[in-house]
């Protein structure tokens, strides 16, 4: 795959995932922090579970890029747990159940509006991380994840598993707000 073109794809999903928090933040309070049912999440439960991500991505991938010795490349070349992890996350029509990380769910936790400017803020990094990707290796730059120290992923591989799964929860989001079905 083109770096290029993969770059160009992701900034397009965060600026759609951008849209769709300026959205919620026309919401009152209550839509935002309404349940849909029983155990789900609300709308800004799950942007929090996003941000808490975003914590950790925005800053690990800062650290790759600025510590790389790889110059540009114009190919990315996915690795197998790298896709299987994009793949795993991607929004689709039918979304697969997934069990939340302790330290990452966010339910019962006391939520205002600031957490979609946060949300917002990441996003904005994330499109400054990948604009500053252009200029490097997709493929060599490796980062860590936060579900083990061990295990890397192909930079381009962690851009596109952040990337879904904001897509993800964003759709998960508008849902809980009753913003679409």
């Amino acid at each position: 795959m083109r770096s290029e073109e993969l770059i160009n794809d992701l900034i397009e999903r965060i600026k759609g995932t951008m849209n769709d928090a300026e959205t919620l933040k026309q919401l009152s309070d209550q839509e935002l922090n309404n349940r849909p049912r029983e155990g789900a999440w609300s709308a800004l439960e799950a942007i929090q579970h996003l941000n808490r991500y975003g914590d950790f991505y925005t800053g690990e991938i800062r650290k790759r890029l600025k510590n790389s010795k790889y110059g540009k490349s114009d190919t990315f070349k996915t690795g197998l747990l790298g896709n299987y992890f994009a793949k795993s996350v991607a929004p689709k029509e039918k979304l697969n159940k997934m069990k939340t990380f302790k330290n990452m769910n966010p339910a019962g936790s006391k939520l205002d509006r600031s957490v979609l400017d946060d949300f917002i803020h990441h996003q904005k990094q994330m499109l400054d991380l990948l604009n500053e990707s252009r200029q490097t290796d997709l493929t060599k730059i490796k980062t860590a994840i936060t579900i083990s120290k061990i295990i890397k992923l192909r930079l381009g591989d962690t851009f596109r598993v952040v990337i879904y799964h904001n897509q993800r929860h964003l759709v998960q989001a508008l849902r809980a707000a009753s913003l679409i079905n």
